[in-house]
C-alpha cells in the first residue's frame, strides 16, 4: 500500500527542516532534489513540494538558475526576527496569563526554570538553550492561538538558523532566567498586560545583548 502524496511531502518536509535546524545542512549549502531523493528514498515530486514549502517560510532561499540554498542569517536579520518574535510573545504570555488553566501551565514552567538553573552550572549550555525554547513553546501553546503559535515558532526556527543565541553572551543566561521567573509571577497572578510587557521586555533585552555581542570583533 502506497502513502498518500501529501504524507510523503510532510515526511521530507520534516526530516529536511531538522537537517537545516540541527546545523547538518550548513548556512550556505546547496539543496539539489536528486540527493535527497535518494536519502529518503521518495520521488522528485514529495521532495520538491517540500522544498518550495521549507522556502515560502523562510529555511531555504532559492536563486534563480542556481536552484535551494539554506539561508546565512545576518545580524541585520536577526534584529529583524527579534523585533518581530518580541510582538508574537508578548501577545502569547497576555493570553496566556487570561487562561482558565494557566495554573498548569504555571507548574510547568516552574519545571523548566529550576531545570535551567542546574543547566547554567555546566560549561556546555546547549541543554539551558534547549529548555528555553521549551519554556516559550509551553507559554505559545498555552495562549490558544494556533496562528500564533505557527508564525512565533517560524521565528525562532530562523532564528536557530542564525548559529547564535543570547545564551553565548556571558552573563546573559542567569538574567533571563530571573525573567522567567517574572513572567511567570504575572501569569500565575493573571495579570495579562504586566505578562506582556515582561515578555517583550525579555525578548528584547536577548535581542540587544547578542547583538552587542555580535558587533564585537
Amino acid at each position: 500500500m502506497s502513502l498518500p502524496r501529501s504524507t510523503l511531502s510532510s515526511m521530507a518536509y520534516q526530516a529536511l527542516r531538522h537537517a537545516i535546524l540541527s546545523g547538518r545542512l550548513a548556512p550556505g549549502s546547496h539543496v539539489s532534489v536528486r540527493p535527497l531523493c535518494e536519502e529518503f528514498d521518495l520521488s522528485a515530486t514529495p521532495v520538491k513540494a517540500a522544498l518550495h514549502a521549507l522556502e515560502r517560510e523562510g529555511f531555504l532561499v532559492l536563486r534563480p538558475h542556481r536552484g535551494f540554498f539554506v539561508p546565512e542569517v545576518n545580524r541585520a536579520d536577526m534584529r529583524e526576527l527579534y523585533e518581530l518574535r518580541e510582538v508574537l510573545d508578548g501577545i502569547a504570555a497576555r493570553r496566556a496569563a487570561t487562561a482558565p488553566d494557566r495554573s498548569g501551565l504555571v507548574t510547568r514552567l516552574n519545571a523548566l526554570v529550576d531545570q535551567q538553573a542546574k543547566e547554567l552550572a555546566k560549561p556546555d549550555l546547549s541543554g539551558y538553550g534547549d529548555l528555553d525554547v521549551l519554556f516559550h513553546q509551553e507559554i505559545l501553546t498555552a495562549a490558544g492561538n494556533g496562528r500564533l503559535q505557527h508564525v512565533a515558532e517560524n521565528m525562532i526556527g530562523q532564528l536557530r538558523l542564525g548559529r547564535a543565541t543570547s545564551a553565548r553572551v556571558p552573563g546573559r543566561p542567569a538574567a533571563a532566567l530571573s525573567e522567567h521567573t517574572e513572567i511567570i509571577a504575572a501569569i500565575a497572578a493573571g495579570q495579562g498586560s504586566q505578562a506582556e510587557r515582561l515578555a517583550r521586555r525579555h525578548v528584547r533585552k536577548s535581542a540587544n545583548a547578542l547583538d552587542r555581542y555580535l558587533s564585537k570583533p
